[in-house]
């Protein structure tokens, strides 16, 4: 396996697309509610280009993985129906997708350690991300990694699972 982790360019959005398109199609197929509104789109993806903050996951050159990274910016954090572990910095994730061609590897497994080592570089030892109720993948994904659950936020008006890992 030879992943690589780097910033997305504005040259990648067409294979991020692509793969976003995929996870809303096998969320759909899932029964989930999760991303059925037009979210993500084109515009939020560019816009995580843009300001530096999309990141992609490479198999041998290939993308295969996509997510945002932010560092201490997100709003719906800030209350929270629960505690949170920490107080300090934070990096948060979001749109975490898979490439229809490389699911059941172990990818987004992979991607998630990539964000612990981006979050150590930026000597950040607190990661915070957020699900639906109904994505039993990261629900399993979280728990595996270590990642504690930490109460309910409101993300684009819907009640989200939050989470939060402290790394070492």
């Amino acid at each position: 396996m030879d992943y690589s982790f780097r910033k997305a360019n504005i040259e990648d959005l067409p294979r991020i697309l692509e793969i976003l398109e995929g996870a809303i199609q096998r969320r759909r197929q899932d029964g989930s509610d999760q991303w059925q509104d037009g979210y993500p789109n084109p515009a939020v993806i560019k816009n995580d280009i843009e300001q530096g903050a999309g990141y992609v996951l490479s198999d041998k050159g290939a993308i295969a993985a996509y997510c945002a990274l932010l560092i201490n910016d997100e709003p719906a954090y800030a209350t929270i129906e629960g505690k949170w572990l920490t107080h300090g910095d934070f990096v948060v994730y979001h749109r975490v997708a898979v490439s229809e061609n490389h699911l059941g590897r172990g990818l987004a497994q992979q991607l998630l350690k990539h964000i612990e080592e981006f979050a150590r570089q930026h000597h950040i030892y607190s990661i915070r991300a957020d699900t639906n109720f109904d994505n039993p993948g990261m629900l399993r994904l979280f728990e595996k990694l270590g990642y504690h659950y930490c109460g309910e936020v409101t993300f684009r008006g819907k009640p989200r699972k939050a989470f939060e890992k402290v790394l070492n």
